[in-house]
Parts: structure tokens; sequence; C-alpha cells
């Protein structure tokens, strides 16, 4: 045990900030990423500049051309084998044959935009600035820093403008600006762009730096309130994508709107402030791009895009819908999840298009349903103290088995351990609310990894401990691990291993527990606070006497009864756990989906009908009955040698 429980504290915590990122990222670092986006995003901007009509019109740009698209394919061929990788190299072999053969304008820029769509999927969550510096510091940043090159106005005629080869960008060139991304600015004020003049100004802080990039990338166009108002473009959409290909993924937004938008962002950080789109909304709207893309050909952002009109969107109003209609919210979330193995090359598009169609369709009776009756505040207690008290009783039932564990081996002097796991789980919960809420953006896929991992890992100890203390139930053989073992196991290192099993327990279900209250939040008024906090203050109660209630009974069973009750304890949060680490990996995307023929859930116990979760518990049920049998082996033996 000391083995793995060193294990558990040196790895975890970076598994759990680096897998989603890790496994999105295909193998390459986020920084390599960027640099990829930003070469094709600069190939479909200036390859006019480089080649017109089939003819090279200039022989240092075509070069650039030629070795930006050398970089992408080469940087391509690293990543690891997934559908997403292979349509990425596809392109980018695709991209540098094109420009090889100096093909028009129209096919490189259709190869650029592919790159990036890829790209972006693979991409970690993009932490978007949370508020800009007013439009008279970012005047006054761009005159201290760019305007001795790009001119005071921007038009590239400052005064050193003539010495640098290539010359300044004009950001009041409008086809070049309709072609470049807020996110390209942003990398190349960020890391510079290799073979210029423009170098990294990277002592800028970070909202300086987006501020810039918003600054000049609004000098081409023209702010219009009314037309920006007029859209459904979520922030994150304008800063990652172009304005034209805005307008290709989403032809209902006029093109005012997104002009508006470039010259004058307010309305979209407007929008952030305020918590953003309703949920059913989000789900709807990146429903309806996944099917845009699946027609386009674009299977892997149709995939990205429905795993997040479900981890973005959907997820976030189950709860709510729940109460109102349970058998709808099960329906859809089968429909979402199922949706996504049917966005390939093979499957018939009529079909695809009548299943999106559907899912559209019961969102819209969805939200018609959340709309049309509010919660009352007999309602809303009970939701608040479910989800509590739901959440709170797995973390508290893996607390006190550590804490009677303890105090059985005679070890109370190694309460603290378990004491500061559960306390730096809440402080570590308050501090991923706050940065969620104020410095990064958590993405449906990133939080479904980290709950993922977490409940796979909690699950994989909690398995050994309670095989381990299988192994003890008997009086005579714990007493003699008591005389033999305890002092000499209990090492510091498998102390804070016990810290580390009570730390993950804890954070996992905090971390779940706070994205449920915020979903409720917003179905709550002003005046049903106390209904809500008063489910929380309910809860918590009942928590704390079911608590006392397993340490005071615990404390008074026999070495072998208490050992038997908790192993079964053990291994059933066990079984639990893994169903869930199932199901959150399947919905991030990370491991296959297959639906079994017929369809169920038992929140409570973990159990979802896919072949991949059933799999994982039946094995734990069947080393579990495996352990049992042995047991009553050996209680045979020790009878008959008796």
């Amino acid at each position: 045990m000391r083995q793995l429980t060193r294990y558990l504290l040196f790895t975890l915590f970076s598994t759990l900030l680096a897998a989603g990122a890790q496994a999105q990222q295909g193998g390459l670092s986020e920084q390599e990423l960027r640099q990829m986006m930003q070469m094709a995003e600069y190939i479909g901007v200036d390859y006019s500049e480089a080649v017109r009509g089939g003819e090279v019109v200039n022989g240092d740009e075509y070069a650039e051309m030629q070795e930006f698209s050398r970089l992408i394919a080469d940087n391509s061929a690293r990543l690891q084998g997934s559908p997403e990788a292979d349509a990425i190299r596809a392109e980018a072999e695709a991209l540098q044959a094109s420009i090889a053969d100096r093909a028009n304008l129209a096919r490189v820029k259709a190869h650029t935009a592919r790159l990036r769509h890829g790209l972006l999927s693979l991409s970690p969550a993009l932490s978007l600035p949370r508020q800009l510096l007013d439009s008279a510091e970012s005047e006054a940043l761009y005159q201290q820093h760019c305007a001795a090159c790009h001119g005071a106005s921007g038009m590239g005629d400052g005064a050193l403008a003539a010495s640098l080869d290539p010359p300044p960008i004009n950001f009041h060139d409008r086809e070049r600006a309709e072609n470049r991304s807020l996110l390209g600015l942003y990398d190349a004020i960020s890391e510079g762009l290799d073979g210029t003049s423009m170098v990294a100004f990277d002592q800028l802080s970070e909202q300086q730096r987006w501020s810039l990039a918003f600054y000049v990338g609004g000098m081409a166009f023209e702010a219009d309130t009314a037309a920006a108002k007029g859209t459904d473009l979520q922030l994150q959409d304008l800063v990652m994508y172009s304005p034209q290909v805005l307008r290709e993924n989403n032809p209902e937004a006029p093109l005012e709107s997104i002009a508006a938008l470039r010259a004058d962002p307010s309305p979209l950080f407007d929008k952030a402030a305020r918590g953003g789109d309703r949920p059913i909304d989000t789900a709807r709207s990146q429903l309806q791009k996944s099917l845009e893309a699946y027609q386009q050909g674009d299977y892997n952002s149709a995939r990205t895009l429905a795993i997040s009109a479900y981890l973005d969107g959907f997820e976030l109003a189950e709860s709510t819908l729940d109460s109102r209609d349970a058998s709808l919210r099960r329906s859809i979330e089968t429909d979402l999840l199922n949706l996504r193995a049917r966005l390939n090359a093979d499957s018939d598009p009529q079909q695809v298009e009548q299943q999106v169609t559907s899912v559209l369709e019961r969102l819209d009776e969805a939200q018609a349903l959340i709309e049309g009756s509010s919660l009352s505040d007999t309602s809303l207690f009970v939701a608040s103290l479910i989800i509590l008290l739901r959440e709170g009783l797995e973390a508290l039932l893996v607390v006190i088995a550590l804490t009677t564990i303890l105090i059985k081996s005679r070890r109370g002097d190694a309460l603290k351990y378990v004491h500061i796991g559960w306390i730096a789980a809440f402080v570590a919960g308050f501090a991923t609310w706050v940065a969620a809420q104020k410095l990064i953006n958590i993405s449906g896929a990133s939080r479904e990894v980290m709950e993922g991992v977490a409940a796979a890992a909690a699950a994989a100890v909690l398995f050994y401990v309670g095989y381990w203390m299988h192994s003890k139930t008997h009086a005579q053989e714990w007493q003699k691990y008591i005389q033999k073992n305890v002092d000499r196991s209990l090492t510091t290192g498998t102390l804070w291993g016990i810290a580390g099993l009570a730390f993950i327990a804890v954070y996992r279900e905090i971390f779940e527990t706070i994205l449920f209250y915020q979903a409720l939040l917003t179905q709550t008024s002003g005046g049903q606070y106390s209904a809500l906090w008063g489910g929380v203050a309910a809860a918590a109660v009942l928590l704390a006497a079911l608590g006392w209630a397993m340490v005071r009974y615990s404390a008074r069973l026999p070495i072998g009864r208490f050992f038997s009750v908790t192993t079964v304890v053990l291994l059933a949060l066990s079984f639990v756990l893994a169903g869930k680490a199932v199901a959150a990996l399947q919905e991030a995307a990370l491991i296959s989906h297959s639906p079994i023929p017929v369809s169920f859930a038992f929140d409570w116990l973990g159990i979802y009908s896919t072949w991949e979760g059933i799999g994982v518990q039946a094995a734990i049920l069947l080393a579990a009955g495996w352990l049992w049998l042995r047991g009553r082996r050996q209680l045979s033996a020790n009878a008959a040698g008796a």
C-alpha cells in the first residue's frame, strides 16, 4: 500500500491537471498547437501576396509559405493516432501539396480553415479575457508599443516602417482583417512572428495583450450597436475564428453583426459577465454548428461541437429538467451521447440531420418546461437538500472509513492526516470555483476529465483498501497484524497517502456540487434564496448526524464485524465510483460509448447502460465475489484446523 499511496501523491494532481489537456492535444504542447494555428492562419491571409493565377509573384513570400506548410506537416506527423489526428495530418499534407502546386487562393484557404478547426478541437480550453482595458488605455498602449511600426492610426506607415521587410501590417486592410482571428493577433503579440520584425511583447500582462489584440483587430470594422445586439455569437467564437469563418459557420449571423462585434465586442463581454447564455441555448447553438460542420465534411469539428453541446450546455440544465420531466432528460442525454458516433463519413446524412432535428425539438420542449414553471420554495428546498446530501454522502463514507480504520489501528494520533485531506479539499474546491469565475474558463470536457480521473483513482485505491481490510476480517488475524505491522506500515508516506485519498474523495464531490448549485441558482429568484440555503443547511445537518451515527456505531463493533462491514462499504464505493469514472470519461469522449439495447440509469449506484461501464463494474463484482469465496474457504480451513 505504501507504493500505491506514494504514487498517488506524486502523480495524481499532475494527472488531474494534465490528463484532459494531453489527451486533447494528442502529443503536442499547447504552445506548439497555437503556433501551428498561427502559421495556418498566416498562410491563408498572405498567400495571395505570394501566388496569383498559378504564378509566383513574390519569391520571398512563397518561400515562407512553403516553410510554414512544411513545419505544419512535420508537427502534424507527431500527433498521436486518433481520427482527429489523422484528419489534421491529411489536411496538413494537402496544404503542403497545394502550395507546391501553386493552387488558387480558395483552395489554400479551405485547407487552412479546416486545419485551424481541427487544431482548435485538440487545444486545451482557451482562457478568455474577463475584461479589457477601456478604449483610452488600449489606444495609449498601442501608441507606446505599436505606433512606431504600424503608424499612429494603424495604417502600417510608422516611422520605422520603411526600414522593415516585410513591411508592417496595415490594420485597416479589410480583406486581410476578414481572414484574421483575434486569437491569431493575440498569439502574434504574445509570441512574435518568426521571419518578421514582429517581436514578442511578453512583458505585457495578459489583459494588456488581449486589449491590444481587440484594439487592432477592430480597426478595419465599424461599430453598429444595433447590429451587434442582433446575434447569438459567443465571445469564444469571436476570439477563435476570423470573420470569414464566422460567416461560413453561422450563415444566420449578418455580416454587419460580425463586423460590429469586431469593432466593439462589449455586448459579448456584458453577456459573459451575466453568465452567458442559458444552458439549453448553448446546447442548441453548439448542436446547430455541429450539423453545419458535418454537412461541410468537417467531421472532427462536428464531433467536438456535439460534445460541447452536451457538456457545456445540456448537462448544466439536467438537474433542473429532472425535477420536471426525468424521462425527457434521459432521452435527450442518450441521443446527444449517441449522436457523436454517427458524425462520420459512413453515416447517412439524412438520418444524421433527422436525429439532430429531433434533439433540437426536444431541447425546445425542455426549455419551455423549465421556463414555463418556476421552482416553488418547497421544490427548491428539496432540490438543494438532495444535491448536497447525494454528493456529500460518498465523501463522508470514505472519510468515516479512514477515520475508524485509524482508531481501530490504535493510531488516533494519525487522524490529523485525514483532517488535512478533507480540509485541503474544501480549500481547493473554493479556489477552483473562484478560478472558474474570475481567472480561467474550464470547459465541459476538461471538467469531465478531471472528475473521471479523480473517480477512477479513488475507485482503485478504495478497492485496494477493501481488499487489504478483507484479509483482516478475523480478530485473530487483526491482532497479529497490529502487533507486527501497524507501526511499521503506517509510515509518513502511507499516512500522506491516506490524506491524499481523503482529499480526492472530498474534492471530487465539492467540484461536482459547485456545478449543480450554479445551475440551480439560475432557476432561483431573488426571494427564494432562503429556501435554497435552507436546503443546504438541512443537508449539512443530516450529513453531520449520519457521520456521528456511523462513528459511534462502528466504534462499538467487534473487530471482525467492523472489518466485514467496512470492506463491503469500500468495495461498494469502488463499484459506484468506477461506474461514474467511465461515464465521465465517455462524456468527455476519451473512451468509447457503446450503449446497451435497454436504456437505464441509476445515478446513486453509478450504473449506466453502456457496455464499458457495465464491464468495469462486473469485473469489480467478480473480484469482490472472489474475495468473499476466499474468505469462506479460509474460515473453513481455520475451523478444520481447530
